[in-house]
């Protein structure tokens, strides 16, 4: 093997390290500053982090916000205001548009949250870490390797910092999942010997649900209806939908991460861009154990977002009833209250900011980001994805330098078989 390339091993034990690395901060001095909160991308899911942030603790305030479109960053600073007038003091000075809006608000604030499609997302966590920011981080954290590297070596670089990233894989942040892999742990259901993960939805087609205005550049539209093309989205079925069962799989199975994956996966329906909407990923892990993860985004069908733990003395299921159960040799239910995983991820993310032991989810984050890159790869392909493949893939979906002269040329949709591993 190439010894520039990354080798699983190397990259599980780089991850472990930053991990390790938080007992030299937990020394560091308490925050009893005002935090200054920027939002990069105000659409509905930064709209609503951003809320979540300014619950969660008393002392934050909303000091600037970007976006690429004027129209969802009025809607989102009108909706804030609304909601939580005291803390939103975004003078017009500080309302950015453009690609370079971004810098600017990390350049006001003291905590950013990062809510664009995730293409943009490993080059704003870089900057907000090169910065010395905090960063919540929405799913994923990147759509190619590449991509998720140089998020890894932010991730690392935070770290060292004494830097939190919070990241939007927001169900190890539930309460009753949180009591499920605790369960795991004890032993409850044996030694786990296969997962099967669903994330199956409707469809998934429109994230812009205007008309395409006359005069309107490829690349903007594409921007406003970024679900269908793999550069902004990585694959809003496979990545997006599917990013959040594979963290859960990660998570039961302690983060160790999958030796290789085969998939089968295609576009059933007609529709604009470059995506599967259907998907059935087999992980395989060096101990024999299968992952087995089925998504789909079609309308008219079945519906299921459910986790199936197996293993040798009894199973868990998640999503078929109200609570998680196990079934077997050590029956057990949650009966514990609901949380709101959304809110308490910031709650428990501004607490430890304060206690100078900031939360870096950062190199899990990666972790389970490429495993669901590595899913998508096979489906494309229709070949055996090995994760070292994954990892050193030299295939790079987002342009280096980005402006609205930017003319792009869009892969066409992917035939497994036809299609090349890079």
């Amino acid at each position: 093997m190439n010894t520039n390339q990354t080798t699983r091993r190397e990259f599980i034990k780089t991850s472990a390290a930053v991990g390790a690395a938080f007992p030299a901060i937990l020394s560091a001095a308490p925050n009893t500053n005002t935090l200054r909160i920027g939002l990069i991308g105000c659409g509905g899911r930064g709209t609503g982090a951003a809320m979540q942030a300014l619950t969660a603790d008393s002392n934050v305030e909303l000091a600037a916000m970007g976006d690429l479109f004027e129209g969802p960053l009025k809607k989102s600073l009108e909706l804030l205001r609304q909601k939580q007038a005291d803390k939103v003091k975004v003078a017009p000075e500080k309302c950015f548009i453009g690609f370079d809006a971004y810098e600017r608000v990390i350049a006001n604030s003291d905590v950013v949250l990062l809510a664009t499609p995730p293409g943009f997302r490993p080059q704003h966590l870089k900057a907000a870490v090169d910065a010395g920011r905090h960063a919540f981080v929405e799913i994923t954290l990147g759509v190619d390797a590449p991509g998720v590297r140089l998020a890894m070596e932010a991730a690392e670089l935070a770290g060292k910092k004494g830097l939190g990233i919070l990241s939007g894989f927001c169900w190890r942040y539930s309460s009753a999942h949180r009591a499920v892999a605790e369960q795991i742990r004890k032993g409850a259901i044996g030694p786990i010997r296969a997962i099967y993960a669903t994330y199956y939805r409707g469809d998934l087609s429109v994230k812009f649900h205007g008309e395409r205005e006359p005069g309107m550049t490829d690349l903007q539209w594409q921007i406003r209806n970024w679900y269908n093309y793999s550069w902004l989205s990585g694959d809003v079925t496979i990545l997006l939908s599917g990013g959040h069962s594979v963290d859960k799989m990660s998570w039961w199975l302690d983060d160790v991460m999958p030796a290789k994956a085969v998939a089968i996966g295609s576009r059933v329906y007609e529709n604009e861009g470059n995506i599967f909407d259907n998907c059935f990923v087999v992980y395989e892990y060096a101990n024999g154990l299968r992952g087995f993860l089925g998504c789909r985004s079609q309308p008219r069908c079945h519906n299921e977002n459910a986790d199936y733990i197996v293993g040798t003395r009894g199973s868990c299921t998640i999503g078929r009833r109200a609570a998680p159960f196990i079934t077997g040799g050590n029956e057990w239910r949650y009966e514990g209250t609901k949380n709101d995983m959304y809110q308490t991820e910031h709650d428990e993310f501004f607490a430890s900011i304060r206690a100078g032991k900031p939360i870096n989810d950062g190199p899990r984050m990666a972790r389970t980001t490429l495993m669901g890159i590595m899913g998508r790869m096979a489906a494309y392909t229709g070949q055996e994805i090995t994760w070292e493949m994954a990892l050193n893939s030299k295939e790079k979906l987002v342009p280096d330098r980005l402006d609205w002269n930017t003319k792009l040329e869009l892969p066409p949709l992917a035939k497994p078989g036809r299609t090349r591993f890079l």
